[in-house]
């Protein structure tokens, strides 16, 4: 069949808006189709370091987000493990985030987004909203385009060489690579949150951050996205879901009053009335995967291929540095520098590399907070892990995570274990620290969760990223948009 583009994107969101700019910056040709219609809905974020001033760099909109007026972020406020005040952390604090770029934003999504997608347009991608996608085409092995339906309502058919699925956890298309989704057990949890038209910020430096905030039946999350408008969500067991179900609102605020640390923020301050903000919402918070994450012609990115737990606000990195390794994939076989199976094996590793690292920082974050008498965070204890998540975890991440390739299921426990007594050795140590250094940054697990995006950092400001070495051969081009051989 004859190719109508070079790809084809399917989602607008941060994921697929960040896959298309980088293929089209390299000269393709890039069709996005896009279900909404933008600016549209997302639940606000709290962005990381990596993406503000790695990832939006490189695409070219770091002053644009810069000069958005978005809510600056030095770092994270919790109230979380033995610790029995609020402790928190700032980026600046790491020797790799030195100032100016020790930073990051809370933005509304649906300004942010929007940056992204018109800049997509911008750098010559056709970018179509109002156009849903049905359903994939396959020839034999290979996926060769997708079925949508346009603006119009009509049906309609494009080709191209690679079809790119970033719509989302509620993708359509998903399922035609990779097998199915694997399901977190440990992390299986319910999400309910709405806004309030202000609410008391922290202490300066420190009015930015997100707030995260343990109490008995879960975890609350506070970012204040503008002056008059915070976002405040509950992270709960499924159990409590028939009651969330019988009202929503009334279950937020219960969980809301449950929390001093954070209900004190809101005394008088009233629900947002602003649409869209007006809403309680509810969102099955359930962490998965895939063992594969492409298929010829065709490959996964985003929560159309992985979701990890949002309490260390990776959301948005996961999902635009997944895009940025598969376009460096296609473009590289574009380009005809590296075969295929070899270029998006590359992306493969690293991306699960990258959703390991969190996960294994996500489950010692947790066990340090563990308590007996909630029963909510005795099944968080990571002694209650069933085998089969980590066998299915060891499958996904085998030697990536541990750099050990012999590494069993069975020693998973025993590394989490070990993990989250250094987390917790490193928060009791923060407050002597004086500001001056972050013992957080000497903890294992918390480097490994952060070094990809201090390389991304380091591409996007000076051009030679000290990439974490994986054993295939390949490295990123100078530009930082293909691989090319080592």
């Amino acid at each position: 069949m004859n190719a109508d583009y070079d790809v084809i994107v399917v989602g607008g969101g941060p994921a697929g808006s960040t896959a298309a700019t980088v293929v089209a910056m390299r000269g393709h040709r890039v069709l996005l189709l896009e279900r909404d219609t933008f600016p549209r809905y997302q639940i606000g974020e709290s962005l990381l370091p990596a993406t503000v001033h790695g990832l939006c760099r490189i695409l070219g909109v770091a002053d644009e987000v810069a000069r958005a007026g978005f809510t600056l972020k030095r770092g994270g406020t919790m109230r979380w493990g033995r610790e029995p005040e609020p402790w928190q952390f700032s980026f600046a604090m790491s020797p790799r985030l030195p100032e100016p770029t020790s930073t990051a934003f809370q933005v509304e999504r649906a300004r942010f987004d929007e940056i992204l997608l018109r800049n997509a347009s911008r750098n010559g991608v056709d970018v179509r909203e109002g156009s849903p996608v049905r359903r994939v085409v396959i020839d034999g092995e290979r996926v060769r385009g997708v079925e949508y339906i346009g603006p119009d309502g009509t049906a309609r058919t494009a080709y191209a060489r690679f079809v790119i699925d970033a719509s989302g956890n509620t993708s359509r298309i998903h399922s035609q690579a990779g097998g199915p989704r694997v399901y977190s057990e440990f992390f299986r949890n319910l999400a309910v949150f709405g806004y309030f038209a202000g609410g008391r910020r922290l202490p300066e430096p420190n009015s930015g951050n997100i707030f995260c905030a343990a109490f008995d039946n879960g975890w609350l999350w506070y970012i204040p996205l503008r002056d008059d408008l915070t976002s405040v969500g509950a992270v709960i067991a499924p159990d409590n879901a028939s009651a969330v179900q019988r009202d929503p609102r009334a279950a937020w605020q219960s969980m809301i009053q449950a929390c001093p640390e954070v209900s004190r923020l809101l005394v008088d301050v009233p629900a947002a009335t602003e649409p869209p903000y007006d809403q309680v919402r509810v969102r099955k918070d359930y962490s998965y995967w895939k063992n594969s994450f492409w298929r010829p012609g065709m490959v996964l990115v985003g929560d159309a291929a992985c979701f990890v737990d949002p309490v260390l606000s990776s959301g948005v990195h996961l999902a635009t540095y997944g895009a940025l390794l598969a376009a460096r994939s296609i473009n590289a076989c574009l380009a005809g520098d590296v075969p295929e199976e070899r270029a998006f094996a590359e992306f493969q590793t690293r991306y699960h590399r990258e959703y390991g690292v969190f996960y294994e920082f996500l489950m010692a974050f947790y066990d340090m907070q563990g308590d007996d008498r909630s029963y909510f965070w005795s099944a968080k204890k990571i002694s209650n892990v069933d085998l089969a998540e980590a066998a299915a975890f060891a499958e996904l991440a085998g030697g990536l995570v541990s750099g050990d390739t012999a590494v069993r299921p069975e020693q998973f426990g025993e590394r989490w274990r070990a993990a989250a007594a250094d987390l917790d050795d490193a928060v009791g140590r923060l407050a002597a620290a004086g500001g001056r250094v972050n013992p957080l940054v000497a903890a294992q697990v918390v480097g490994a969760a952060f070094r990809t995006g201090n390389d991304l950092q380091d591409q996007a400001l000076y051009g030679f990223p000290a990439e974490t070495p994986v054993p295939s051969g390949l490295v990123t081009a100078k530009d930082g948009l293909a691989w090319t051989l080592a």
